[in-house]
C-alpha cells in the first residue's frame, strides 16, 4: 500500500477516533515536544552534541504525523502492531517505537475545560479549584477494566482480583460536571481496592476540607464519604426496612430516582470512554494501562468540552408593567 493511502485511511475518524480538525490541533500541539524528546534521546545516545550538520545522517522511516496516526489508531481499536506495520510497509519494531514515543505525550496533555480554551486539568487539586471557581457540581463514578491475569505464584497477584466481577481488573474513577463532560479520569488502582479507599488514597477527603463549597454526587460505593461530609457529598438514600409504611417507601423511591437522574451523566461519560477498545479490555501489559487511560481520556475530554453549556433557567421574579397605568 502506498504511504499516501495509509495516511488517508488512518486519518479517517472511524479509525483514528478523532476528527481531522482535531488531528491537526494535536499535530500542532505535540510536534515540538516530540522533536525535543527525540533530540534529547539522540544526544544521550551519542554522549554529547551532534558532529554533523542538521539534516545529515539516516532519516526516520516515519515522520511525526504518521507516528501520531499510528498511536491514535492503536488506542482506538487496539490493533496489533504487526497489522499497522503491514499497513505502512515498515517493521513491527518501528510501529512499537512510534506508539511508545507518542503515548506519553498524549497522556501528559491533561483534560480540557469547558468554555476555557487552553486551560487543562491534570490533578485532583486542579479539579477542585476549577469546581470552586466556576460553581460546578461534581459527579463521580468508578469503573473497572479487565486486564491479563499474571502468572501463578507472582507476588501481588490477588491485588487485581475484583471482588465484584471476580476477574483481574484495574479500577479507575471519573469526574464530570452536570452535563457529563470529562474533567478528570484516573485514580488508577488495582481492582481489589474499594472505590472509596482509592479516592481517600488520592486525597479526596483533604480536598473536600480545603474546598467546603464544592458539592459532589456519588453512588452507593461512597456512602462513607457521604456520612463524613453530609453537606458536600450526596449519596443514594438508605433503603427503608421491609416493615416501613408505604409513604416512607414511596419517599425513598422518589429520592433515589432524583439522585440517580442527577448523576446519570457521569455514567454516560464512562460509556464514552469505553468506546475505545483498551478501556474495555486490556490485551497488553498492565504496567502501561495508566498511561493509556490518561491518553484516551484526554482525547475524549477534548470532544466533550466542545459541547455548549446549558445554562440554568432563572427563577427570579420579573416585574411587569401594570396594564391599567
Amino acid at each position: 500500500m502506498k504511504l499516501t493511502w495509509a495516511r488517508a485511511a488512518c486519518s479517517h475518524p472511524a479509525l483514528s477516533g478523532v476528527s481531522r480538525a482535531h488531528l491537526g490541533e494535536l499535530f500542532a500541539e505535540l510536534a515540538a515536544p516530540w522533536e525535543a524528546a527525540r533530540q534529547s534521546g539522540l544526544r544521550e545516545a551519542r554522549g554529547g552534541e551532534r558532529r554533523r550538520a542538521a539534516g545529515a545522517g539516516r532519516k526516520p522511516k516515519l515522520v511525526f504525523c504518521d507516528r501520531l496516526l499510528l498511536a491514535l489508531v492503536h488506542l482506538r481499536h487496539q490493533l496489533p502492531h504487526e497489522v499497522l506495520a503491514e499497513l505502512y510497509g515498515v517493521d513491527r519494531s518501528t510501529v512499537s517505537t512510534a506508539i511508545r514515543q507518542v503515548r506519553p505525550l498524549l497522556a501528559a496533555r491533561g483534560f480540557a475545560v469547558p468554555d476555557r480554551p487552553g486551560v487543562r486539568l491534570r490533578t485532583l487539586e486542579d479539579v477542585f479549584a476549577y469546581a470552586e471557581a466556576e460553581d460546578v457540581e461534581l459527579r463521580l463514578d468508578g469503573a473497572e477494566t479487565q486486564v491479563r491475569r499474571p502468572r501463578a505464584g507472582r507476588p501481588g497477584r490477588r491485588a487485581f482480583v475484583s471482588g465484584k466481577r471476580r476477574q483481574n481488573t484495574i479500577k479507575t474513577t471519573t469526574f464530570s460536571d452536570g452535563q457529563g463532560r470529562t474533567l478528570l479520569s484516573g485514580v488508577v488502582r488495582p481492582g481489589r481496592m474499594h472505590d472509596q479507599t482509592a479516592l481517600r488514597t488520592e486525597g479526596f477527603a483533604e480536598q473536600l476540607r480545603l474546598h467546603p463549597s464544592v458539592i459532589s454526587q456519588v453512588d452507593a460505593g461512597y456512602v462513607g464519604l457521604a456520612k463524613e461530609f453530609p453537606r458536600q457529598v450526596t449519596a443514594p438514600p438508605k433503603k427503608p426496612k421491609n416493615d416501613a409504611c408505604d409513604g416512607d417507601k414511596l419517599a425513598w423511591h422518589e429520592a433515589r430516582r432524583h439522585q440517580s437522574s442527577a448523576r446519570i451523566c457521569v455514567e454516560h461519560t464512562n460509556a464514552e470512554l469505553r468506546q475505545w477498545a483498551p478501556l474495555r479490555r486490556v490485551t497488553g501489559r498492565r504496567e502501561i494501562y495508566e498511561e493509556t487511560h490518561l491518553a484516551i481520556a484526554g482525547l475524549v475530554s477534548d470532544r466533550s468540552a466542545q459541547r455548549p453549556t446549558r445554562r440554568r433557567t432563572s427563577t427570579a421574579l420579573i416585574l411587569v408593567r401594570n396594564g391599567a397605568c
